[in-house]
């Protein structure tokens, strides 16, 4: 009996440790060419995996890591994989969650065709601090952007992702958050994907970054000609999304969007300034009827616009 009851509590504890869905680790070290169960921690085989991220202050901050199985199943050298994969950071939107933005964008898909890793960060009580916006994040002061650029290093310097291949996207009080960590923390992001969003702080970026931002014409929440509220305790209003166009194309120097850039959906009017100076570009999507909502088209157009604007130099 005692034997019996040793046994049922060594299996508690496995499956109490468990934190993941998907595949497991092979095992068997992290030598040669072998992929090791964790990298620095974190969990390298196929599926979505909950993870928590101490940020050196009380509790910690918790994320979804999507590991295609192109990066868990290919070459892998001392512990890492041999060639670092891209990473897309998805951003909720707010009095979301993680777990909701994973549902929404339908980035695993993607992730386990093309072979790059998503990271689906949870923000704090829902909500970002994205500058003027939003919530309980803005009003605690809480320090996202030093969350965001923990998160990139540590996945970084575990070999899971390309540093010159960090890509930040966002939905509505995401897509703020994305427009602020390029902001401050331009050297760790290659480009941004902004969707329904609205750039609330204050930027001078250290280099120019590269921008896709999609907004619809109707959207109400976040008005594409400005208007609205920014928070419940800020009643300026939103800056026309033309405004955020208009910054980061002159950041790098870039002319107005005129080049037609190829849509997914009927509705949608893409142009883009072309590439400019270390291949950094901006294209803008207008959704035309759109409304406060992340468009079907969105997540595999911003992908083929990432995988097209690596950081260089």
């Amino acid at each position: 009996m005692r034997r019996i009851l040793v046994l049922a509590l060594a299996v508690a504890l496995v499956l109490a440790g468990c934190t993941s869905k998907g595949g497991g680790g092979k095992g068997g070290g992290e030598k040669g060419g072998k992929r090791p169960a964790t990298a620095d921690g974190i969990p390298t085989g196929a599926g979505t995996h909950k993870q928590k991220l101490d940020v050196g202050t009380p509790g910690h901050r918790e994320y979804l890591l999507h590991i295609p199985s192109k990066v868990s199943g290919g070459k892998w050298k001392d512990g890492k994989p041999a060639d670092a994969p891209a990473l897309v950071i998805a951003l909720h939107g707010g009095l979301a969650n993680m777990n909701k933005m994973e549902s929404l964008t339908g980035f695993d898909k993607i992730s386990d065709d093309k072979g790059f890793v998503v990271a689906y960060p949870d923000g704090f009580m829902t909500t970002w601090n994205a500058g003027s916006c939003c919530g309980a994040a803005k009003i605690g002061h809480i320090d996202d952007v030093g969350f965001l650029s923990k998160l990139i290093d540590k996945l970084t310097g575990a070999g899971l992702a390309d540093p010159d291949r960090v890509f930040v996207t966002g939905f509505s009080n995401g897509a703020g958050m994305a427009y602020k960590l390029a902001c401050e923390k331009a050297g760790k992001v290659a480009a941004i994907g902004v969707v329904e969003g609205s750039l609330v702080t204050k930027c001078d970026p250290s280099r120019p970054v590269s921008a896709m931002i999609f907004h619809g014409t109707a959207d109400q929440n976040v008005p594409f000609n400005g208007g609205g509220n920014r928070d419940i305790n800020d009643k300026r209003p939103f800056p026309p999304v033309s405004d955020a166009v208009d910054f980061w194309r002159k950041v790098a120097d870039l002319p107005k969007p005129h080049e037609d850039v190829k849509a997914l959906s009927g509705n949608t009017d893409c142009q883009g300034t072309g590439d400019g100076s270390k291949g950094v570009e901006v294209t803008f999507c207008k959704i035309q009827g759109g409304k406060h909502a992340w468009p079907s088209e969105a997540s595999e157009m911003l992908w083929k616009f990432f995988d097209a604007h690596p950081r260089k130099g």
